[in-house]
């Protein structure tokens, strides 16, 4: 018995097949059905149904997929409490939305690197809504995402972070004009809808009953900026900083706002690395903030 074939069974379970719970954990998926193997033997019954198309866990395998949750739990935390309270050692898993890349997260990681260097952090890019699916399934440990949106998977907790507003933001030249003309009458650069964020801009834009002429769907902010700088439309973004050079404008009445949140499984299996993280999120944006208001 090995914490490998654990870890296979679990990817198994939340990928649905061999092959990808191969992929998932870097073996062949000959590899995984010998650590499947090797577990059946250890405990003398099969844990997959494999009289069906796709492997179903026996009851038997529903109890050795519980058990492995919690020693897998167990053996992540070790290292983090061999150091002491305060010493965090580790890996953590985070996933990322762009605009958090580009954003809080580096800074975030310097101050992790600064006051816990023994943990490692492997960022992962995507959108909330698939971020959310990779968090539920185990494939990450934590996320910075929006707050979530439904639909979302079940199973998940979050504490928000910090809280962005939305602004109608658009090249200088249009100063003077109000938001519905400035949404109706120039190109419109949608921010793609596939995202949380997305969802909440489009929600709102049949509520007000405006019709935007759609030029780009692009699921960058830094890209859309460029387009909005260069004078090619206006677009409608989540902002915690305000861009210089270009017009804002609140949208949304009220004004409307997301928070942005550390997304875990309920069982907490970022555990007190993710916690770190998040703590590093408030204290490098703290940081920002003063930095901005003694400038």
């Amino acid at each position: 018995m090995s914490l490998r074939a654990f870890k296979t069974l679990v990817a198994i379970a939340n990928h649905g097949s061999f092959a990808r719970a191969g992929n998932a954990v870097g073996l062949t998926q000959s590899a995984v059905s010998l650590q499947v193997k090797s577990l059946e033997e250890q405990f003398g019954m099969p844990l997959f149904d494999r009289s069906r198309r796709r492997p179903q866990l026996t009851e038997a395998g529903r109890i050795v997929l519980r058990r492995a949750h919690e020693i897998l739990t167990l053996y992540e935390g070790i290292a983090g409490e061999l150091g002491g309270e305060h010493a965090l050692a580790g890996r953590l898993r985070l996933g990322a939305i762009q605009t958090a890349l580009s954003g809080v997260i580096p800074d975030a990681l310097v101050v992790i690197s600064q006051t816990h260097p023994r943990v490692r952090v492997h960022v992962s890019a995507g959108m909330s809504a698939e971020l959310a699916i990779f968090v539920a399934t185990g494939d990450l440990d934590a996320a910075v995402t929006t707050e979530p949106v439904r639909p979302y998977p079940a199973g998940l907790v979050w504490t928000t972070l910090f809280e962005d507003r939305f602004w109608l933001v658009a090249p200088p030249e249009c100063a003077g004009e109000i938001v519905p003309d400035l949404l109706t009458k120039h190109p419109f650069i949608r921010f793609d809808s596939r995202a949380w964020a997305g969802r909440t801009i489009e929600r709102e834009l049949r509520r007000q009953r405006l019709e935007v002429r759609e030029e780009m769907v692009l699921d960058s902010q830094e890209v859309i900026l460029r387009m909005v700088e260069k004078g090619l439309g206006v677009a409608v973004l989540p902002l915690s900083d305000m861009p210089p050079g270009l017009l804002c404008l609140p949208f949304g009445d009220p004004q409307l706002a997301r928070r942005v949140v550390l997304l875990e499984r309920e069982d907490r299996k970022g555990g007190r690395l993710a916690t770190a993280f998040g703590e590093a999120i408030s204290a490098s944006r703290l940081h920002r903030h003063n930095l901005l208001c003694s400038a």
